[in-house]
């Protein structure tokens, strides 16, 4: 026999709110910056031969691991705005954090290979 329905609970809603939101666009982020890593492969790729060895796969790994790190950020600002009095215009257009979230994280992967990794890539 079920027990008495539970109160709604505030936070579990803003995080699952958020979690739909960012989660599903977590795939088309990490796509995003795959894309362009493949981009600079594909357009250098006479340089980035030399640097396709097995003890590349470490810091790839962990490169792969500090992107998706960064993307947590955006629960910081999502959460608070879920549960606030703005929720309802923030969730028509919290996508502009997703945008510009990506767009700065493709800005830094283009440093990241073209300063760091590119020049050192014999």
């Amino acid at each position: 026999m079920p027990g008495p329905p539970l109160p709604p609970d505030p936070f579990r809603d803003a995080l699952l709110s958020s979690a739909r939101f960012w989660e599903l666009r977590r795939i088309l982020y990490n796509l995003i910056l795959t894309a362009v890593a493949f981009g600079w492969i594909a357009v250098t790729w006479p340089h980035f031969r030399p640097a396709f060895r097995w003890n590349s796969v470490p810091p790839l790994a962990a490169l792969v691991f500090f992107a998706n790190l960064c993307y947590c950020a955006a629960y910081v600002v999502d959460l608070p705005l879920v549960s606030s009095a703005l929720a309802a215009s923030w969730r028509s257009r919290r996508w502009i954090l997703w945008l510009l979230g990506t767009l700065l994280a493709v800005l830094f992967e283009n440093y990241w290979i073209a300063d760091e990794i590119y020049p050192y890539v014999s």
